[in-house]
C-alpha cells in the first residue's frame, strides 16, 4: 500500500541507497530532471536524457538553451533522478556543471543510446548537431541525497 512506509519510519527521511544501488538505479532510469537558476532568481526545471559515467552526470543540450545560459551564469545546478511508481526510489544531487564542446556528436550518441538503437542515436544526435550548436552538460555531484521506500 502507498503509505504504509509511515508507520515504520521514525522520522520523514528514508533509508539512502549505497553507492551500488545507486548505479544500478541510475542505468535503468529513463530521464533526469535538471534545474538550473534563471536570472530573476527562479528554478528552471527541464526532463532530459542523461547517462552516469564515472562519478559524473552527462547530459546532451543545445548552446541557445535557457539551461546552458542559465549555467553560463550559475554552475550551481541539482538532478531529480527517481520512479513515479510505488516503492518511491530517486537521487537529488546537487553539483556544479561544466560545459563540454569536444567531440559532442559521439558523446551524444553515448547518452541516446541508453533509449534508442545505435541507428537512431546516431540520426538523432547528427539532425540536432545540423541545425544547432550542441553541448554536453558534464555535473559532478557534490552531495547525494537518496531515498528508498522499499526499505521502510
Amino acid at each position: 500500500m502507498i503509505g504504509d512506509w509511515i508507520d515504520k519510519v521514525e522520522y520523514p527521511q528514508l533509508p539512502a541507497m549505497t553507492e551500488e544501488e545507486l548505479v544500478s538505479f541510475f542505468d535503468k532510469a529513463l530521464f533526469a530532471r535538471l534545474a538550473t537558476i534563471n536570472e530573476d532568481g527562479t528554478v528552471h526545471i527541464t526532463p532530459i536524457f542523461f547517462k552516469y559515467e564515472n562519478g559524473q552526470i552527462l547530459m546532451a543540450s543545445q548552446d541557445p538553451s535557457r539551461k546552458i545560459r542559465n549555467i553560463k551564469r550559475n554552475k550551481n545546478v541539482t538532478v531529480l533522478i527517481d520512479t513515479t511508481d510505488v516503492p518511491f526510489k530517486g537521487a537529488l544531487i546537487y553539483g556544479t556543471a561544466e560545459l563540454d564542446y569536444e567531440d559532442v556528436v559521439h558523446k551524444r550518441m553515448a547518452i541516446f543510446e541508453r533509449r534508442l538503437s545505435p541507428e537512431d542515436a546516431e540520426t538523432y544526435a547528427m539532425r540536432l548537431a545540423g541545425k544547432w550548436k550542441c553541448v554536453i552538460i558534464r555535473i559532478t555531484p557534490l552531495h547525494i541525497a537518496s531515498f528508498d521506500y522499499s526499505k521502510a
